[in-house]
């Protein structure tokens, strides 16, 4: 009878232990350029890549990246930070989004310090695609050209904030491509800010915004558009209303600043420099290019003219 007893008991122990659940998700992963996506992505065993990390990172958690490597791309389905402070982050791709953000409502996606490289053939170097917020922060751009570096489609209300980052050699030639291209989707919106941010020597525009299919607010701030082979800040379509102040659009290959659409599409510049573009300020349709009238203009193929003035308040 103790035999059987011990069994018994023996047996039952074995079901709780196989039946036990996996390693919860961590609120902080680390990944290496060492790594391996076996690992559970610790301080000291840490994974290969950021998909690797993902799965093994809690909703609100943070990815953080140990040394240099080149770590791939990824699919951001929840709340996450992706961080590089002081290291080579490598996020390589070719013929396909470095980084897709397909987030629900609330959410909020922090990609910070990374490299990004399309290789010239690379999709989007980050295309937003759902709702919910998402901020770039240190990041480098380059090398996607049959997209945008930065595409930012959502479906819902949402919000952009980029800052401190180079984007550049991105764009297909076309004036649907960007270096940053803010378009929502049916159903969608935005909101926004820019800061102490270059979008240079794009093939396309340096910064896009079309608001056809839902409205588009931005504030632009001391950022540069240099070397585009469109336009640097372009505002077109409907439902747009964006500020420019200390920027500087200079030899872009068609406007440096230009508005197209019907008069809700409406942008605002003030304490920025225009030089070397084919034409400085290009308004077409019924859209309204309002100046404060301290800009800095000159040696452009045609300074062109704004709509109106913004009043100092």
């Amino acid at each position: 009878m103790k035999i059987h007893g011990l069994a018994a008991i023996a047996a039952g122990f074995a079901a709780l232990v196989f039946s036990a659940p996996a390693h919860s998700q961590a609120t902080r992963t680390w990944v290496s350029g060492v790594g391996d996506d076996a690992n559970p992505c610790s301080r000291t065993a840490p994974c290969k890549t950021f998909a690797g990390a993902i799965s093994k990172t809690a909703t609100g958690g943070e990815i953080n990246v140990l040394d240099p490597g080149g770590f791939g791309g990824l699919t951001i389905n929840k709340s996450i930070t992706v961080s590089s402070e002081g290291f080579e982050a490598g996020v390589l791709v070719s013929g396909t989004n470095a980084i897709v953000v397909n987030t629900p409502a609330g959410s909020k996606v922090v990609l910070r310090g990374l490299d990004f490289q399309g290789l010239g053939t690379g999709l989007n170097g980050i295309t937003f695609i759902q709702s919910g917020v998402l901020h770039v922060e240190k990041c480098v751009i380059r090398g996607f050209g049959q997209g945008s570096g930065i595409n930012f489609a959502p479906t819902s209300a949402s919000e952009l904030y980029v800052a401190d980052t180079i984007i550049t050699e991105n764009g297909n030639g076309t004036t649907t491509t960007a270096g940053i291209r803010m378009v929502p989707s049916a159903g969608g919106s935005m909101n926004g800010v820019i800061r102490d941010t270059s979008s240079n020597n794009n093939n396309g525009h340096g910064i896009l915004a079309d608001g056809t299919n839902g409205g588009v607010g931005f504030a632009l701030v001391r950022s540069f558009a240099s070397g585009n082979s469109q336009s640097g800040f372009v505002g077109q379509g409907a439902n747009i209303g964006a500020m420019v102040y200390e920027s500087v659009a200079s030899f872009n290959g068609v406007g440096g600043f230009a508005t197209s659409g019907n008069n809700s599409v409406v942008l605002r510049i003030g304490s920025s420099t225009a030089a070397g573009n084919a034409i400085v300020f290009s308004p077409a349709g019924a859209s309204q290019f309002l100046s404060y009238g301290n800009n800095q203009v000159g040696g452009n193929a045609n300074d062109g003219a704004t709509t109106g003035s913004a009043p100092f308040k």
